[in-house]
């Protein structure tokens, strides 16, 4: 296995385009708020809790209630973990018979915006997605006109769906030590942190592959099917007709393609076919985090995969390689040089690719 040297290219827009701006994340300049899978029933054993955090990580804000209840964490449910360096609003769920109990909480960075009983504790995953809102300083008027050039490319062509860099730990590295792991160099007895640190390798790894097809698609916009082929050491019409596809990013034959935003997953044979239905967003695909008991690239596609695939016990699965950013809404403010942006992504995306992106 060929080690990448980051989590993600520099380039991730294919217009030469750079934006330069400040984005600090703060509770001031970055409020989250999680939108739930479903309606909740007002009736059952369990208390839906509607919770408004700032510098603190969904696990600290956790434990910080359990603490207080005098209860295990395992006790208390959540859809998603939410960033630590925002303003987030985001459900979790507890027995209800701590209802009356909950009445006297406070703590400084905790807010309990109102409640609801449920049938069912909340699991991880059980969110349609979230809504961002984020303040860009140091906006200057070229800039704005830049911004919103590459916001109007966002909305037509999508982002990549990169693991965010909260992923991989502070320094950046913990990846690292999921690799020792897997390897067998680093033994961790706490089991939970040693399958935190092996999904962040396995983050990791998928980050790099889609590194690779972020290039390609680059590539294949600047130069022809032939001479990408001889740039990236490939066979002869390895990538012949890709080009034709009139999406940036571009698939191959043995992609793993799922329905957007849900469905089941199924291999393309037809590129160019698939390409038009992927430009209709009826369709996105999927890279591999990789594991036990999952599908494969094939064909073509397999090229390009094959190298970050990794021999764990850890099962697993196709996280979607492309999505839309979705109610994009934007608003410049002139005498302060800000730009105010908000939009939604689905489940498990990462406000930073959209950050990223706009950086150029």
């Amino acid at each position: 296995m060929s080690e990448q040297k980051s989590q993600a290219p520099k380039c991730l827009f294919p217009l030469n385009i750079k934006n330069d701006f400040i984005f600090n994340p703060s509770s001031r300049d970055f409020i989250v708020t999680e939108i739930p899978l479903y309606e909740f029933s007002g009736d059952g054993e369990h208390l839906v809790l509607y919770v408004r955090k700032k510098e603190l990580t969904t696990w600290e804000m956790i434990e910080a209630i359990a603490k207080f209840l005098d209860i295990k964490q395992a006790e208390i449910g959540y859809a998603g973990l939410k960033d630590k360096h925002a303003m987030t609003m985001q459900y979790i769920s507890l027995p209800a018979k701590y209802a009356e109990k909950m009445m006297d909480f406070k703590h400084e960075n905790i807010k309990i915006l109102n409640s609801q009983k449920h049938n069912n504790k909340l699991r991880v995953g059980h969110l349609k997605g979230n809504h961002f809102k984020v303040r860009l300083k140091k906006v200057l008027g070229i800039q704005k006109d830049k911004l919103d050039s590459t916001l109007k490319w966002i909305k037509a062509n999508g982002i990549p769906n990169y693991f965010g860099v909260q992923r991989f730990g502070n320094s950046g590295n913990n990846w690292q030590e999921g690799r020792d792991i897997i390897e067998g160099k680093l033994k961790i007895r706490n089991r939970k942190n040693s399958e935190f640190l092996i999904g962040a390798y396995q983050s990791y790894l998928f980050n790099g592959w889609l590194s690779k097809r972020v290039e390609l698609s680059i590539l294949l916009d600047k130069f022809s099917e032939q001479e990408v082929e001889q740039i990236l050491n490939l066979e002869t019409d390895t990538l012949k007709n890709v080009k034709k596809q009139k999406n940036f990013f571009k698939i191959l034959e043995g992609d793993l393609m799922m329905h957007y935003p849900h469905g089941r997953v199924f291999s393309v044979e037809d590129e160019l076919g698939e390409s038009e239905r992927f430009s209709t967003k009826d369709i996105a695909p999927t890279g591999l985090i990789a594991g036990e008991r999952v599908s494969l690239a094939t064909h073509k596609a397999k090229i390009f995969e094959e190298p970050f695939n990794l021999s764990t016990k850890q099962s697993g699965s196709r996280r979607y390689a492309w999505i839309w950013v979705e109610e994009i809404k934007r608003e410049y403010i002139e005498e302060k040089a800000q730009y105010e942006l908000s939009f939604f992504l689905p489940k498990g995306c990462y406000a930073t690719n959209v950050i990223d992106v706009l950086r150029g």
